[in-house]
């Protein structure tokens, strides 16, 4: 075993178990955290020396504000055009190769999925990663899209990054620390590094390294050096800095200057590095002294450094005139147009005051950062070409555009603190003021202040032209729901005050959603989403309002078509992150049309997606549906499980996640608990959500069980208003039901039964007819009802339902029909039943992949496994199967 990984037995044990799954096809990932020189390097060369074809790459310090560089550099020589189309086109729109793609950046995660995909086809590959906190924001996030869809590739992906969980967040992946070496395994390493050290250098080598081992093979030369006794007054990185900096400071002057120039160009490449040395009249040759040293290496990476805190020893501690003219040359060394970017970032910090020339040149590479999705590379740019902006106007009409690509990315507080600045340093026109007014709303609503950001984006409406007013209004919508009626009429009626040009698209999208979040709209979605489409709506991103505000008004079939076709669409786009809201619309329209099963596959999906593109938002409403989906099967575990990840009480989800917690105390008898929680959700604040709605048909049923149905009397009130509004025969159905309840008259669960096509809340409306026909002594006729609703009940996985129904056949003696068994399909994954569907419709497992965002291996592998479940050997006979869920 090499001596730097002395004591790491257990984590080399681990990557063994990485690369052992690698070469079996499975794959997977690893994050591994720990202290600068704490030897995670090493591990990843443990893991290179191991035969696996590798690619590597790692973060650059200097190249952290420039999009998709990090990235560039790990795949370059792989074979694009093994990609499928669009996602060729979204990463060479990425690295610059062609105009920006529209489609967003999670496609690029994916197009990274499928070269490793293409370069693991002929057996396992390893990747490697070092230095992750030091990546690009750009490539981190694909990485981690990527690292997160990973299944059947064989790809082993390692990740070596700094101890804190802010230097490289990656949720969702398997983390090891790399921690502090034992005392016994340190003074080993320290006695195999460095013979015949004095005894007090040895103890103050072992006492101030702290078990890191890049500080035991380097503090003893600086201890050496030092005055017996001097205690160290600086952290432990800083140390290490100082002792290689007394290593470089032994070297030529000549060849401190190429090193400097070397750290100040990070990934440049060797040719230009050179060339800017040359400006300062120093030769390649230089280079042979640190060689000899050991300190760096060249090859086609350029100059390589033994360390990055090397690198950044040989920086720190050159003078600044030094490293101004370092980045001078560099920026000179940087010709052609495919540098324009490096070359404004060495122009930027070579400047020593306000230069208009370098924040033009600034903006300019922070906006094509932003056309190639590079969020936050753009905005650093914008930021550091308004402080070089020579007059607060010019530094204000740059923070606009930092601010507002800051909260296009969902980097709330950031964009705040730009548009903040932007106000403060010039007093801006009402145009302007309004724009900065938007941002200040979403950050607002995103710290979950609805008021404040329904106060800012009315006035931010009332300060613009009437075509941009109205984006800001619909913007508006999502926090004026939160808040109520009173809100909702506000945004409403500036809407209408709007001269707004003939043929607006947003027009139509503001005529549905308005009146229907008032709950007095009758407009067909249908005839709405058409219409915007006719008048050029951006489809798919602003009809998605259309299905939520459907939902309200209880036309959920229609969001279902919609949100079908809109999703359909986000595929063929590429238009990854606005599935995740879709596919909760669908999974609602799904549950409630009666077909939970259907829904749990929109949901998995959805989930998955959000996880992966860190839409956190997402992530807690769909958690929360998928607590719903549990407790209407009666798994207590899985439904509480699910309620920890929603985020608690202010959460998106919160709401869903009431109405689980609700379903399931009902489901299991607990009636009393399940009133308290069902009347605080549907008597609360957010009583006009759509959850906290289709509750009150719950409401009622718990409130007559316990014998008090006089605390249903509201639920059936707003249950006959939201049906008399909307004139939907399922809400009149749940009207009648809740009625024959309260009231004890049979003609209202007659009536509920002929309006009520809904499978579910049709087997629902059965077993509480039976239940009261059976109390009625009218056996015959309870059983009619009873034994429906359990089979309907069983089909649909609603097992408490369905044991309630069965105990209810019990009681009236005789016996009852079996239970069906659940059939193949039952047995499926969601993501199995979407993968055999689209193979039984003929697609091939590329074009599979394609839509679900996956690897064509991973594809294969989940078809293999559905193959016994659904008792075929073959593609070919899939077609012929019945795939309905539930």
């Amino acid at each position: 075993m090499p001596t730097a990984l002395l004591g790491r037995a257990a984590e080399l044990a681990r990557i063994d178990a990485l690369l052992a799954a690698a070469r079996a096809g499975r794959s997977g990932a690893l994050v591994l955290r720990g202290e600068a020189g704490i030897g995670k390097t090493a591990l990843l060369e443990y893991a290179a020396a191991a035969g696996l074809p590798t690619v590597r790459g790692a973060g650059i310090e200097s190249e952290a504000e420039l999009p998709f560089a990090a990235l560039h550099l790990l795949v370059r020589g792989a074979d694009l055009g093994a990609l499928p189309p669009r996602q060729r086109a979204a990463l060479d729109g990425a690295f610059g190769l062609a105009e920006p793609d529209p489609a967003d950046r999670m496609l690029i995660g994916l197009a990274v999925l499928s070269l490793l995909a293409e370069e693991a086809a002929d057996g396992p590959l390893l990747c490697l990663v070092d230095d992750a906190h030091r990546l690009d924001r750009a490539t981190a996030e694909t990485l981690l899209f990527a690292a997160r869809r990973l299944d059947a590739e064989g790809v082993a992906l390692i990740f070596a990054t700094r101890a804190g969980d802010d230097d490289f967040p990656a949720p969702g992946l398997p983390e090891l620390p790399v921690g502090a070496l034992p005392p016994e395994v340190a003074a080993a390493l320290l006695d195999a590094g460095h013979t015949g050290l004095a005894p007090a250098v040895r103890y103050r080598a072992l006492v101030e390294s702290a078990g890191n081992p890049l500080a035991l093979l380097e503090l003893p030369a600086l201890l050496t050096a030092e005055t017996p006794g001097a205690a160290p007054d600086q952290p432990l990185p800083q140390r290490l800095r100082q002792a290689f900096h007394g290593q470089v400071a032994r070297l030529p002057a000549a060849t401190r200057t190429l090193l400097l120039v070397a750290a100040a160009a990070a990934a440049a490449d060797l040719g230009t590095v050179l060339r800017a040395a040359a400006a300062l009249r120093v030769g390649p040759e230089e280079l042979t002294p640190a060689e000899r040293a050991g300190l760096v290496r060249t090859g086609t990476a350029g100059v390589v450094f033994r360390h990055p805190l090397l690198r950044s020893a040989v920086y720190q501690g050159a003078p600044l005139p030094e490293r101004l003219a370092a980045h001078r040359a560099l920026a000179d060394a940087a010709t052609g147009p495919e540098n324009a970017d490096i070359r404004a970032w060495h122009l930027a910090a070579a400047a020593t005051g306000p230069d208009e020339a370098v924040a033009a040149a600034l903006a300019d590479t922070a906006e094509r950062a932003r056309r190639r999705s590079g969020y936050h590379g753009a905005v650093a740019a914008y930021e550091r070409a308004a402080a070089l902006s020579v007059d607060d106007a010019a530094r204000a009409r740059r923070l606009l555009p930092a601010a507002e690509t800051a909260a296009e990315a969902g980097l709330l507080d950031l964009a705040r603190r730009c548009a903040d600045r932007a106000a403060a340093v010039a007093a801006p026109d009402p145009a302007t003021l309004a724009r900065l007014d938007v941002v200040r709303g979403l950050a607002e609503f995103g710290a979950g202040r609805p008021a404040a950001a329904h106060r800012l984006l009315l006035g931010a409406a009332a300060g613009s032209e009437p075509a941009r007013a109205a984006r800001i209004l619909i913007q508006a919508v999502h926090p004026a729901w939160y808040l109520g009626d009173p809100e909702i009429t506000a945004v409403a009626a500036a809407f209408a005050a709007l001269p707004l040009p003939e043929g607006d698209p947003v027009a139509p999208i503001a005529g549905y959603v308005l009146p229907a979040l008032r709950t007095t709209g009758t407009v067909d979605l249908r005839d709405a989403a058409a219409t915007a489409r006719r008048l050029g709506a951006d489809s798919p991103r602003d009809l998605v309002q259309l299905c939520g505000a459907g939902l309200v008004v209880g036309q959920d079939e229609q969001v279902g078509e919609l949100a079908a076709a809109l999703i359909a669409e986000c595929r063929e786009q590429g238009r990854i992150a606005l599935l995740p809201p879709l596919l909760f619309f669908l999974a609602e329209s799904e549950l409630f049309g009666g077909n939970p099963a259907e829904a749990a596959v929109a949901g998995a999906e959805g989930l998955r997606i959000a996880e992966d593109a860190g839409l956190g938002q997402w992530v807690s409403q769909h958690q929360a549906f998928r607590a719903y989906l549990a407790a209407l099967t009666g798994d207590e575990a899985e439904c509480l499980a699910a309620v920890a990840e929603v985020g608690g009480a202010l959460a998106p989800g919160a709401t869903w996640a009431d109405a689980a917690l609700g379903v399931l105390e009902l489901g299991l008898g607990r009636v009393a608990g399940a009133l308290h929680r069902l009347t605080a959700l549907t008597a609360g604040p957010v009583r006009h959500h759509v959850a906290a709605v289709r509750a009150l048909p719950d409401v009622v049923e718990a409130a007559v069980r316990l014998g008090e149905p006089e605390r249903a009397g509201d639920a059936v009130e707003r249950l006959a208003e939201w049906a008399r509004r909307g004139g939907q025969p399922w809400v009149a159905a749940l009207e009648q039901r809740c009625r024959a309840l309260r009231t004890g008259d049979e003609r209202h669960f007659r009536a509920a039964l002929e309006l009520g096509p809904r499978p579910l809340e049709q087997a629902r409306t059965r077993l509480l007819y039976g239940e009261w026909l059976r109390r009625a002594k009218r056996k015959t006729e309870a059983r009619a009802q009873l034994e429906p609703a359990a089979q309907a009940f069983e089909r649909a996985g609603a097992t408490p339902w369905a044991a309630r129904a069965r105990t209810e056949l019990a009681a009236l003696g005789g016996g009852a029909a079996p239970a069906a068994g659940p059939g193949p399909v039952a047995r499926l994954t969601p993501q199995e039943l979407q993968i055999v569907r689209l193979a039984a419709r003929g697609l091939s497992n590329r074009d599979i992949a394609a839509q679900l965002f996956l690897s064509p291996r991973t594809v294969g592998h989940h078809l293999y496994k559905a193959y016994p479940k659904l008792g075929v050997a073959a593609r070919g006979e899939l077609a012929g199967l019945p795939l309905q869920a539930g």
